[in-house]
C-alpha cells in the first residue's frame, strides 16, 4: 500500500469517527412518553458529562416520561459534575438516579449527582459517601485553599439537599468527614427516596410518584411505558475508554514509539502518523487526569536518550539512562490522592519492558545490518570467486556473477583458474589472487 492510499484510508477513518452518532438511540426513533435508561459507569469526566447532559436534553425533546441514570462511579472532576447537576436541576423531565448494580457505589462526585436527582434510589449491596474534595490537577494545595474548596463543596451540596428535601447534615459529613452508608441507612435518614432490588422493581416503584420540576409538579407514570436503553455511540465509547489513566499511558507510549521509529528511519510515514494520532488522543485524556509534568518531561527525556543512542556510541550508557528515566517518569506521571486516577504498576512494568525491548531490538538489528557484508554493488564483490577467461601475468579479464571484469594480479594466471577478488579498484577493475 503506497503512502497516498495510507493517508486516504486514515482520512476516511477520522471522518467516520468524528461523524459517528454520539448515541445508539436518538429522540427521532424514541417512543412517545417512554423512559430513557442511561448507564453511567466510571470516572465523572467531560465525556460522561456530555453523554448524560445530551441524554437529558434528548429526553426533553422527545417528551419522555422520565430519565433513569444508573450510576456507578468512584468520583471525578468537579467541573464535569457541576455541568451534569445543572442539567438535572433545570430538566423539565423527571431525572431518577439509581445507584446500581450490587457492588456499585456513588462516591465523591457521585454523591452530589445523586442528591441532585428528583428521585434518588439505590440497589442493595451498594454504598454512597466519601465526597471530600481532592486536588485533581497534579499540584498540591495549601491548607487555606483546601479549606475554601471544602467550604464551597459543603455549601453547594447543602443547597442541593435543600432543593431536593434531602438530609443536609449527612451530606456535609460526607464532604468534611468522607462518611459512607448503606442503602438501608440512607433510606432511614432521607439521603435517598427508595431502595430497589432491580431495574424492573425501580420502574414499578416509580409509578405514581410526584416530583417538582421547574415548570411545576408532575406525576410519573411508568405502568405499561416502554423503557429503552440510551447507549453511548462509538465516539463516546472511544473517548471514555482513553480517559482511563492506564489507557492514556499506553497510548502515549505507542505515540512515542511511533515518533521514535519515524525519526530513526525517516520516510516510513506510517509509524509517524500512528504515533501522532496516539499522542493527540493521549493528550486529550490528560486534560481530565492529574498530570505531573516532571514525569512527562522524564519520559520525553528517555526518548531523547534512545534516539541519541542511535547516533552516538555510548556503550549502552544512554540506553540505561533512558530506561531509568522512563521508569521514573512513568511512576511520577499521574499524581493524585484518588486511587482510580493513578497508574497501575502492573501496566508500567510490562509497558516499559516492551518499549525498551522494541528500541533495543531495533538498535541491534540496525547495527547488524550496518556490519553485514554488502550483497550488491562494487563492495559486494570483495571475497567473491570468479574464473580467469584468458592467460595473463599481470592484467587480464575474469568472469564473475555473469559479468566480465578487468583484473590485476600479482601472479601468473591461466585460463580457467579460480580467482578470489581482494579489492575493487577504479572503473571496472578488480584485484584478484589465485584460489
Amino acid at each position: 500500500m503506497n503512502v497516498k492510499a495510507r493517508f486516504f484510508f486514515l482520512f476516511l477513518f477520522i471522518i467516520f469517527f468524528l461523524q459517528s452518532p454520539p448515541y445508539v438511540n436518538s429522540s427521532a426513533a424514541f417512543p412517545a412518553s417512554g423512559i430513557y435508561y442511561i448507564k453511567a459507569e466510571g470516572i465523572v469526566n467531560p465525556v460522561m458529562a456530555e453523554y448524560l447532559t445530551g441524554g437529558i436534553k434528548e429526553a426533553g425533546e422527545a417528551s419522555a416520561e422520565a430519565v433513569i441514570i444508573q450510576l456507578d462511579t468512584p468520583g471525578g472532576l468537579d467541573l464535569s459534575m457541576r455541568e451534569i447537576i445543572k442539567n438535572i436541576l433545570s430538566s423539565e423531565v423527571p431525572v431518577i438516579v439509581y445507584v446500581a448494580p450490587a457492588g456499585g457505589r456513588a462516591a465523591s462526585a457521585g454523591v452530589f449527582i445523586t442528591y441532585a436527582a428528583n428521585i434518588a434510589a439505590m440497589a442493595p449491596g451498594t454504598n454512597i459517601g466519601s465526597a471530600h474534595p481532592v486536588a485533581m490537577g497534579g499540584g498540591k494545595i495549601d491548607e487555606t485553599m483546601a479549606k475554601k474548596i471544602e467550604n464551597d463543596s459543603v455549601a453547594y451540596i447543602r443547597s442541593i439537599a435543600s432543593k431536593r428535601n434531602r438530609n443536609p447534615d449527612w451530606a456535609e459529613k460526607a464532604v468534611r468527614e468522607s462518611v459512607n452508608i448503606t442503602p438501608e441507612d440512607a433510606l432511614k435518614i432521607k439521603v435517598i427516596d427508595m431502595v430497589a432490588a432491580s431495574r424492573e422493581d425501580l420502574i414499578t416503584r416509580l409509578d405514581g410518584v410526584r416530583v417538582a420540576l421547574p415548570g411545576g409538579e408532575r406525576v410519573i407514570h411508568t405502568k405499561g411505558v416502554e423503557v429503552v436503553d440510551f447507549e453511548m455511540g462509538l465516539r463516546f465509547r472511544v473517548l471514555n475508554a482513553i480517559s482511563n489513566p492506564n489507557i492514556a499511558y499506553i497510548l502515549m507510549m505507542i505515540g512515542l514509539i511511533g515518533i521514535y521509529f519515524e525519526l530513526s528511519n525517516p520516510g516510513l510515514i506510517l509509524p509517524g502518523v500512528v504515533g501522532a494520532i496516539c499522542l493527540i488522543l493521549a493528550f486529550y485524556a490528560f486534560q481530565t487526569l492529574s498530570i505531573n509534568y516532571a514525569g512527562l518531561l522524564l519520559i520525553g527525556l528517555a526518548i531523547v536518550f534512545f534516539i541519541v543512542e542511535v547516533k552516538v556510541v555510548s556503550y549502552g550508557l544512554l540506553t540505561i539512562a533512558g530506561m531509568i528515566s522512563l521508569i521514573l517518569g512513568s511512576l511520577m506521571l499521574f499524581d493524585s490522592p484518588a486511587p482510580f486516577m493513578r497508574l497501575s504498576v502492573w501496566v508500567i512494568v510490562p509497558t516499559v519492558a516492551l518499549m525498551t525491548a522494541l528500541i533495543l531490538g531495533t538498535m541491534y538489528y540496525a547495527l547488524m545490518l550496518h556490519r553485514k557484508k554488502p550483497v550488491s554493488g562494487a563492495e559486494g564483490l570483495v571475497g567473491e570467486t570468479g574464473t580467469a577467461t584468458e592467460d595473463f601475468e599481470r592484467e587480464g579479464k575474469i568472469f564473475i556473477e555473469g559479468e566480465y571484469w578487468n583484473a590485476v594480479t600479482g601472479e601468473p594466471l591461466k585460463k580457467g583458474d579460480k580467482v578470489k577478488i581482494t579489492e575493487v579498484m577504479a572503473g571496472l577493475t578488480v584485484r584478484v589472487k589465485k584460489v
